[in-house]
């Protein structure tokens, strides 16, 4: 197929997640991710006015119905390819069932609103934050998990409840954002998404943190633009907790687990407002591998949040509300993970179901006298 030729090209960290999911939504994800690559590559292009976007951007999903659209002269490289060749993936987007159909338009189109909604209004508030993160990742989220419900692979009431996917495109996109700092404040001109209640805290304006003579103040605004991204760490893990099939699943975890070990690089790292800082390539080839199963991966994910823990400097201002979420999400994790859940021997469903044989009685003090030399060790 086209599509999954060219994603190769315009996503090289996407495509590997697209390429190892089910048949059944290899191709679905693929269209449904091409199209809102394009979409955004419209709106990244500095050199298309704005007004031109205003008027291309809303009207955009409609191109998936044809498939003689194509655009030129906007993005660059594959990109600007993907755009003069969207024919091909409309051809392909029109062969999808119906129901997939639906959804990769709406939520097309409903990026495409906010995105204009974002030229007019500036990052001031965390709300703002939110609502940026949500336009243009949280409705991924959305989208993706309206898609796995309908397919039938995964419990189709995964999509009754939006929020925890929501919040999956939110730390994804947060963590982008705070990496990204550099390059952003680099652009011309520059494209600012830290918004001002969390670094007018620390600094005059948002280009202070590159200076050297504000580092210490640079510090403290990067743990806290952190110490705000883990907030969504605890639906994350309630998501792939309800995740069922095992390419669905890898599909969800890696880049959460990325999303993390993205953010243990950058804590108390002032080279991020100097350069662009990625996780090395080992630590992402073994957060591929220790993806597999939902066990593996939250022990992962555990992992870096204990290493995020062991660097937090106790006189940073954030450090009481960073350290209370990174416990609140490693005790769901630890609740969550299959290897730290009891499972009810025969033996303790048969003596519980016949208390006349006294077996009631038996695990109850066993499970008093375990209960009480855990919580001994504890405390020595």
């Amino acid at each position: 197929l086209y599509s999954l030729d060219i994603l190769k090209h315009v996503s090289r960290s996407f495509a590997a997640v697209i390429m190892q999911l089910n048949d059944a939504l290899r191709d679905v994800i693929c269209i449904f991710y091409l199209a809102l690559r394009a979409l955004d590559t419209i709106e990244d292009d500095m050199d298309v006015p704005v007004a031109d976007k205003k008027v291309s951007l809303p009207v955009f999903h409609t191109h998936l119905e044809d498939d003689k659209w194509f655009m030129t002269g906007v993005g660059k490289g594959k990109e600007r390819t993907l755009l003069e060749e969207f024919y091909r993936v409309s051809k392909e987007y029109k062969k999808l069932k119906p129901e997939y159909q639906e959804v990769i338009s709406d939520i097309t189109h409903k990026m495409a609103m906010g995105m204009c909604r974002t030229f007019d209004d500036t990052v001031q508030t965390t709300a703002d934050y939110d609502l940026y993160c949500h336009y243009v990742a949280g409705l991924v989220g959305h989208g993706l998990t309206r898609i796995f419900a309908k397919s039938g692979i995964e419990d189709p009431h995964l999509a009754d409840d939006l929020d925890m996917a929501n919040n999956m495109g939110l730390f994804l996109q947060k963590a982008n954002i705070i990496r990204d700092y550099y390059e952003d404040v680099m652009e011309d001109p520059p494209r600012l998404f830290w918004p001002k209640e969390i670094w007018g805290h620390f600094g005059e304006t948002i280009f202070d943190f590159k200076d050297r003579a504000n580092e210490a103040r640079a510090r403290e605004c990067l743990h806290a633009m952190i110490c705000d991204a883990l907030r969504h760490v605890p639906d994350c893990i309630k998501y792939m907790s309800s995740i069922k099939d095992r390419s669905v699943f890898l599909f969800c975890a890696i880049p959460q687990v990325m999303a993390i070990a993205t953010l243990n690089c950058l804590y108390n790292n002032y080279n991020t407002f100097h350069e662009k800082r990625k996780i090395r390539k080992g630590l992402t080839c073994k957060i591929i591998l220790n993806c597999d199963t939902l066990d593996r991966a939250l022990a992962e994910f555990s992992y870096h949040l204990e290493h995020l823990e062991s660097m937090l400097i106790v006189d940073d201002p954030s450090y009481e509300l960073t350290m209370a979420r990174i416990k609140e999400s490693k005790q769901l994790i630890a609740e969550s993970r299959p290897s730290n859940k009891v499972v009810q021997s025969w033996a303790r469903s048969f003596f519980t179901y016949y208390p006349a044989l006294g077996g009631r009685v038996l695990y109850s003090l066993v499970d008093s006298m375990t209960g009480y030399f855990k919580k001994t060790e504890q405390q020595q």
